[in-house]
């Protein structure tokens, strides 16, 4: 269990602290000499069940605040500490509302010093406390009057203390690794130790992490934990792990940064927030106002962007998005707090919704309403609220990276939401299952609405029918919910043409005359079909009307356009495109020439660049200087492999 102390300058920290575990943790040259805290300090006191409580002192000073801040971040208990001669102080009020802000409600209050005021003294400060605490989650906490000079009432502190750590709660193992970094130092043998709270998880000796938000791979060497040699340590302990990697070097780490299990590592500069301004502010919070951000060790530079109106009055709370100077780590459910520009003083804070909010539309009452569904402590709730709040497919890879879950946790969430996934690139989708149903609606409605605006046409492809549907879900989602329909018969696939089962599309008597005396044409000349005018001249038909029937011809997908006035039948196209991807394969980094390619179809320069191109533009290749690449599998573009398409029927059928 880990315990901070908090506190005006000069009420007894510190000596506190000594008196707990023997420990002096004023261990700066300028501490000593000044008599004052002025960084953090660390202590250990060993237990007879075998824990080890770990105490972090804090400064007290005004001027020390953001030095508070990092202490405070991670700890279990707190022990509030005020001298009896003095009372209440301004360091008092902005400890205890800093406390409160970042959601402590473990804590007990010591009435330091009273060896040096009368009986009643210690009645009026205790009710000055209680008055303090009334409004915070510390208005029961208990109160222990003691002089850490005299020893009085010490023991019955340390007995509260020995028996709170023993019905403590569990270590935070779930989740992956990460840890706050408040101390990084050099030792002679050992190398670079990093130390910190640990938030959550486990490390053990040998373990690989990233050092966030600069991404550094390093390997734990050793480590202490709670200031004992230890193999392995957990989230709610002090961790100093001696760290090792190629890219480490100690100028490169910083107070604020965070050790963590690779999976965390996604820094971000922007953070979704439900942020609170303290009742005591003088002024309101306006749109755009700089604040000094704290979260974790850290300390950063940053504006506010209020996303429910542009002002928030003292003592209301609402969703802003913070935006920072620089990177930092975040999660869902972490606290922080914000103080002004000139860090003179606290003036809010609050907890993160969302670590990694879209670019745009922050303001949209469809971010917003996501934004209320992440307020919650509890990810399956989140989650079924976040799949009801909208018809867009959920990213379940980023979900489970922003609640810290561990694989086999995700997982099992996962199979008890009623919900689709679908499978992407970049991970796992996951859609509703009433929007599940809807977008196939949505696709069978735009399929039929096409074949009645355009029989003609062969159907759509699965991009074409995307920019047909209002909500336009990504390209897999789409690919995947179709793929569902056609199993389920109520829908068909030619090529790459999605269709309604039993559209044939369909072309004139007179085209269908004309059309049967050019395929033979078009059949032989393979990779070199006769162009418009060659037709036009060998069948004695009008250019114009050539041109005209090879335009509606291709929209069945009988024929594609390869160049102007140059069509080549869809049987052709495909080898073409499958000559393309093979070559790609062959090839070592998969990318090839035109002169490559032109060689394996045996036909002129001109003609292979003007293929290549006509790829480039359907999206199969991608053009990289003189190289080239396959962007995707030639079936999906072209329909190599599928099914033919039925040949175009005559309207008087």
């Amino acid at each position: 269990m880990i315990i901070g102390t908090a506190g005006h300058i000069d009420h007894g920290k510190t000596a506190l602290v000594h008196a707990l575990t023997g420990v002096d943790t004023d261990r700066l040259k300028e501490e000593k000499a000044r008599g004052i805290t002025i960084d953090l300090g660390y202590a250990y006191l060993p237990l007879p069940n075998g824990e080890v409580l770990g105490f972090v002192d804090v400064p007290g000073h005004e001027k020390l605040i953001h030095n508070m801040l990092a202490g405070a971040t991670g700890i279990d208990f707190v022990l509030v500490v005020v001298a009896a001669d003095d009372g209440v102080m301004p360091q008092t009020r902005e400890h205890v509302q800093i406390l409160d802000l970042l959601g402590l409600d473990q804590g007990a209050v010591v009435l330091s010093k009273v060896d040096r005021v009368a009986p009643g003294r210690i009645d009026e400060v205790a009710q000055e406390i209680r008055a303090l605490l009334a409004e915070t989650s510390f208005a029961n906490c208990p109160l222990f009057p003691l002089s850490a000079v005299t020893g009085l009432g010490v023991a019955p502190l340390y007995q509260y203390l020995e028996a709170l750590a023993e019905r403590a709660a569990e270590k935070k193992t779930s989740g992956h690794f990460r840890l706050a970094i408040d101390r990084c130092f050099t030792l002679t043998g050992t190398g670079t130790v990093v130390t910190g709270t640990a938030y959550s998880g486990e490390v053990r000796v040998g373990d690989h992490l990233l050092l966030s938000p600069a991404g550094i791979s390093v390997r734990v060497r050793g480590m202490h934990v709670q200031n004992h040699p230890a193999e392995s340590g957990r989230g709610g302990e002090r961790c100093a792990l001696n760290l090792a990697g190629a890219q480490l070097h100690k100028e490169f780490i910083h107070r604020g940064d965070w050790m963590v299990a690779p999976p965390l590592h996604m820094p971000s500069q922007r953070l979704d927030v439900r942020l609170k301004l303290l009742a005591g502010e003088a002024k309101p919070l306006r749109q755009g106002m700089p604040i000094h951000f704290h979260l974790g060790a850290a300390d950063i530079m940053g504006r506010v962007a209020l996303l429910e109106g542009d002002i928030l009055k003292p003592g209301q709370e609402l969703l802003a998005q913070i935006v920072l100077d620089r990177s930092t780590l975040a999660q869902h459910g972490d606290r922080f707090v914000l103080r002004d520009p000139s860090a003179q003083r606290t003036i809010g804070g609050g907890i993160v919704l969302d670590p990694h909010p879209p670019s745009r539309g922050r303001h949209r009452p469809t971010r917003l309403t996501t934004l209320r569904a992440l307020e919650t402590e509890r990810p399956e709730e989140a989650l079924a609220h976040l799949l009801q709040a909208g018809d867009t497919p959920l990213d379940l890879v980023a979900f489970q990276r922003n609640w810290n879950l561990r694989d086999a946790d995700a997982e099992a969430l996962w199979s008890t939401t009623p919900m689709v996934r679908i499978q992407t690139g970049g991970g796992w989708l996951g859609l509703a299952l009433e929007a599940w149903d809807a977008l196939g609606e949505s696709a069978l409605a735009a399929l039929s609405g096409l074949h009645q605006s355009a029989s003609d046409l062969p159907g759509a492809t699965t991009a074409q029918l995307r920019m047909q549907l209002p909500l336009r879900p990504p390209l897999e989602v789409l690919e995947a919910r179709l793929a569902a329909l056609r199993d389920a018969g109520r829908l068909a696939r030619h090529g790459p043409w999605f269709h309604l089962p039993g559209h044939r599309p369909q072309l004139t008597p007179q085209d269908t005359e004309n059309w049967n005396k050019m395929t033979p044409l078009l059949v032989a000349g393979d990779f070199q079909p006769p162009r418009v005018r060659d037709i036009a001249q060998e069948l004695k038909i009008d250019e114009g009307e050539v041109r005209g029937l090879l335009h509606r011809v291709a929209r069945t997908g009988q024929v594609w356009k390869v160049a102007h006035d140059h069509f080549f039948p869809r049987e052709s196209v495909g080898r073409l495109a499958a000559i393309a991807e093979a070559l790609g394969h062959e090839l070592a980094d998969g990318r090839f020439t035109a002169a490559q390619y032109r060689d394996r179809i045996d036909v002129g320069r001109k003609l292979a660049i003007q293929i290549l191109e006509f790829f480039d533009r359907s999206v199969f290749t991608r053009r990289q200087g003189n190289l080239r690449s396959i962007r995707q599998v030639s079936e999906a573009t072209f329909g190599v492999g599928g099914n033919a398409l039925p040949a175009p029927s005559n309207e008087s059928d």
